[in-house]
């Protein structure tokens, strides 16, 4: 039989739960819930109380971020590694973080929309948070340090194809989204059950009475009778938390690309009464319900409410039993960590013994006495570690020497690639040498063209110009000359001894369109003729 201790830590209070398994099934061995001053003495009281001086323990991470990247399914574990690596570090860089500060691991679900490509969820936490959590456990046997999102879906049997949502109601609420048994989303809330405890807090001056006030409060329903005033005069610091909580669900759940069957709710928030039908109420489409345990069995001695009230401990447990995802566990584990008990465990200290535990923990023998069974078995420990580490290093040559291979076949062909585009991109260099070459000379004809275009429209333009001024001069104007100036701008000066055959002429040829944007002066008369220019453009 294996055991671990589930511990979840808030700042005012902490839930435990210890959990044994054997062969296949759980069961929760002792519980419960205890509020601190101070967070070491709160640990060790509870350590002693549940006799877990040497169990394996399970902690959560206390300010963890997600985020989410798309990569293509058929990449290594080594190059997406390296990928997730780079799309971090390139968040970081945006967000003006320092990457090397945090401590990162991710889990991979399917992509909903893109077969071609996974979903990945990156969970950071700084080093200074993991740290603060290793040293308030260095006397005890630390083993797994556990985003709760990450665990909390533990408490539910998995079924073929069940898309569900796990709203975790404690400090801070976390909802997780499963599709298919894969967790693809852990979202972050700001509201949780701290707002309406302290608040309680203030009114109460205990933060643990708080609590049991809000396991005996019962909410409002749209079909629920009506409350009692002691249960209505809290009603008014926990509703507003819990409409914001409800409407952030609400939305998750429609905007969900599959349809989500069932809402789960847990935490210190899910020990309010009535709190399913409160959330029904906005999520009409889905049931919602509170989640219970699916290996915990109704018995008389124990309310399972009480077992729901840990929720989080007991994911947690189950973490550190080697159930759920696979890779999260923040705390790294050193080679001692990973021996055997018999290995490290204390002997008693009788005079029967041949050795005795230093207080470094290593094994001293007294070499003229005959080896007992305890030492035997040390012994045949270590050579199976150092036949372990020879074999190790035998793969680790013939490893190293395939990697060198595989270099240098990488060496060659990058240098073969080179060449080639070293080719192409001399090649390009021609092409578009070429290509300016070709722009100059279709340039260059189309300038003749427009040059012989413009040539032959204005070549009949001054004959037929003077054609149309024959047919529509008075007798009595004189042409003195008509100059083009440009390739469509004329310029005619005529005399005449009467002002209105002048203007005739002028309105001819703008009537009749001889030539555009006519324009004239106003004449000047000397001795007894006058003398007009009159402008225009060829049409």
């Amino acid at each position: 039989m294996s055991s671990c201790l589930g511990l979840y830590i808030e700042e005012h209070l902490i839930k435990y739960a210890k959990v044994s398994k054997v062969h296949e099934d759980l069961k929760v061995e002792t519980f419960g819930v205890m509020f601190y001053e101070n967070i070491s003495n709160a640990i060790n009281q509870i350590i002693e109380e549940t006799y877990s001086q040497k169990t394996p323990i399970s902690l959560n991470l206390s300010g963890e971020k997600y985020n989410y990247f798309d990569m293509f399914s058929l990449l290594t574990k080594k190059d997406l590694e390296k990928a997730i690596q780079t799309e971090f570090d390139t968040y970081c860089s945006e967000k003006g973080y320092n990457s090397n500060v945090f401590e990162t691991r991710y889990a991979i679900a399917d992509h909903q929309l893109d077969k071609d490509k996974i979903k990945v969820i990156l969970i950071s936490e700084s080093k200074i948070g993991i740290n603060r959590r290793i040293q308030q456990m260095e006397k005890y046997k630390l083993t797994n340090i556990i985003p709760v999102p990450m665990s909390i879906p533990n408490l539910i049997e998995p079924e073929k194809d069940e898309n569900y949502v796990i709203v975790n109601i404690e400090e801070k609420t976390t909802i997780t989204t499963v599709i298919d048994n894969q967790i693809i989303k852990a979202d972050l809330l700001e509201e949780g059950s701290s707002d309406f405890l302290s608040k309680i807090n203030l009114k109460e001056n205990s933060y643990a009475k708080a609590y049991e006030i809000c396991k005996n409060t019962t909410i409002y329903t749209s079909e629920g009778k009506e409350l009692q005033d002691v249960d209505v005069s809290y009603l008014e610091d926990i509703m507003p938390t819990l409409y914001e909580i409800a409407i952030k669900t609400q939305k998750i759940v429609e905007e969900s690309t599959e349809k989500i069957s069932k809402v789960y709710l847990t935490g210190t928030g899910s020990l309010i009464n009535n709190i399913d039908l409160y959330f029904q109420e906005y999520i009409s489409e889905t049931d919602c319900q509170i989640l219970k345990p699916y290996f915990i069995e109704n018995t008389r001695d124990v309310n399972i409410k009480d077992y729901i009230e840990v929720n989080s401990a007991i994911s947690l447990a189950i973490m550190g039993l080697g159930e759920g995802i696979e890779g999260i566990n923040f705390k790294k584990t050193s080679l001692i960590e990973n021996l055997p008990d018999w290995m490290t465990k204390e002997i008693g200290e009788t005079k029967e013994k041949k050795g005795n535990i230093n207080k470094k923990g290593i094994l001293n023998w007294d070499l003229g006495k005959k080896l007992d069974k305890i030492e035997v078995n040390l012994v045949r420990g270590i050579g199976f570690i150092l036949m372990i580490i020879l074999i190790y290093n035998i793969f680790s040559i013939l490893i190293v020497k395939q990697i060198n291979k595989k270099d240098e076949e990488v060496n060659k062909s990058i240098s073969n690639t080179n060449q080639q585009i070293a080719l192409v991109n001399k090649d390009n260099e021609k092409i578009k040498t070429k290509t300016n070459e070709y722009t100059n000379l279709i340039r260059s004809i189309q300038d003749a063209k427009e040059t012989l275009a413009l040539r032959n429209r204005t070549r009949n333009a001054i004959p037929n110009l003077l054609n149309q001024i024959m047919s529509i001069i008075p007798e009595n104007v004189q042409l003195t000359s008509i100059e083009n100036i440009n390739d469509t701008h004329i310029i005619i000066n005529a005399k005449s001894n009467k002002y209105e055959q002048l203007g005739y002429l002028k309105a001819k040829i703008k009537t009749d369109v001889i030539l555009t944007n006519v324009t004239s002066t106003a004449g000047q008369k000397e001795q007894e003729v006058v003398l007009v220019k009159i402008e225009g453009d060829l049409p």
